[in-house]
């Protein structure tokens, strides 16, 4: 799997690190509180070098890609892109990514070590197509910064801002091309910047210098979960609806057929669906671990029945208590229903 390209920077600069192995390494810089107001007040920067790449291209690029993903790709203009899964025939997510179009195809932005797979994935459905897959992980390394002044900072380095979702522009840093994305990935306003390896660590001394602060996966997950956002392989698998996730955004009802699209459009139209990502508020600041389950006491039965289960925590500075991502099945979905986290004392209490 890649590895972050700016992990010798991060230690030589004292920052709280995971194993250079593992996914997202850099945890903080050592000030979480100043990290996360940066976040809500000013700009937070996250390392995202480790994130993979593929590129589509060829004559039959758009229209297989239109039949085999979950959002619509016919239409999309070079500067557009959307937030995208692919699905099984059963509806539920196998992969869930960024999508770019570009005049030459379409650029597909993964989670790190997921590239490879997609990429193998989408080759089994290849027969005749004029379709290239390449895995470009290596030519990419992309930051992420996230804020109000997130705008202002990357417009400070030349770039025209992209106004829509997912949408892109792109200027030049050191005589090298630039791509900026306009994404919400953690929930306040940010921008996804990709100069490639060699403008890496330049592009983050620049932004930092122009007043970023940087953070790592402690502060990103505050953000996720306090906006709710689902992350593929913590809170999201192969067992999972794409509305159950709340990934609305993700897939299009009206562009056609696609595995999983009938399903999907079921239970868009006729609703059924046994659980939803919801926010919980923890009576505790101590971690909850993922899988930890969330009961209710059914006095009728006299028996603890298992009604959820948390996928990410998080401590929130709002609420100055732990919180929760966690599925929770329906007719028990009401704000301020309380549930028993495994088997006690600790409590969690639907936020939203």
């Amino acid at each position: 799997m890649k590895h972050s390209l700016l992990y010798e920077r991060h230690e030589a600069a004292g920052a709280a690190l995971r194993p250079r192995d593992e996914s997202h390494p850099l945890l903080t810089y050592g000030e979480v509180p100043a990290e996360y107001e940066a976040a809500a007040s000013g700009a937070v920067l996250f390392d995202e070098t480790d994130r993979g790449l593929l590129r589509i291209t060829g004559g039959d690029a758009a229209e297989f890609l239109h039949r085999m993903t979950s959002n619509v790709i016919n239409g999309l203009e070079p500067g557009q892109g959307n937030r995208n899964l692919l699905l099984t025939g059963k509806g539920k997510i196998l992969f869930d990514f960024d999508l770019a179009r570009t005049e030459e195809g379409y650029l597909v932005s993964t989670l790190p070590g997921i590239a490879e797979t997609l990429q193998q994935k989408l080759d089994m459905f290849l027969f005749a197509e004029d379709v290239q897959l390449e895995d470009q992980s290596d030519s990419s390394a992309p930051l992420y910064l996230a804020g109000p002044q997130a705008g202002p900072l990357v417009s400070g380095l030349g770039a025209t801002l992209p106004t829509d979702d997912h949408a892109w522009t792109s200027f030049e840093l050191e005589g090298k091309a630039v791509r900026v994305t306009r994404l919400d990935s953690y929930g306040p306003e940010g921008y996804r910047l990709d100069g490639g390896p060699e403008l890496a660590e330049p592009l983050w001394n620049a932004l930092i210098e122009a007043g970023a602060r940087p953070a790592g996966r402690i502060v990103a997950d505050v953000l996720r979960v306090e906006s709710c956002r689902a992350i593929w392989g913590q809170d999201v698998d192969e067992t999972v609806y794409p509305q159950e996730a709340r990934l609305e955004e993700a897939f299009d009802l009206s562009k056609g057929c696609y595995p999983g699209q009938e399903v999907v459009a079921k239970i868009d139209t006729y609703g059924g669906l046994n659980k939803r990502l919801f926010r919980l508020k923890v009576s505790h600041s101590d971690p909850v671990p993922r899988g930890a389950r969330l009961c209710r006491h059914d006095a009728d039965k006299d028996e603890w029945r298992d009604l959820g289960v948390v996928t990410s925590w998080a401590y929130s500075f709002p609420e100055d208590t732990g919180t929760v991502l966690a599925y929770v099945k329906r007719r028990h979905q009401e704000p301020g229903t309380v549930f028993r986290i495994d088997d006690g004392p600790a409590e969690a209490t639907l936020l939203d």
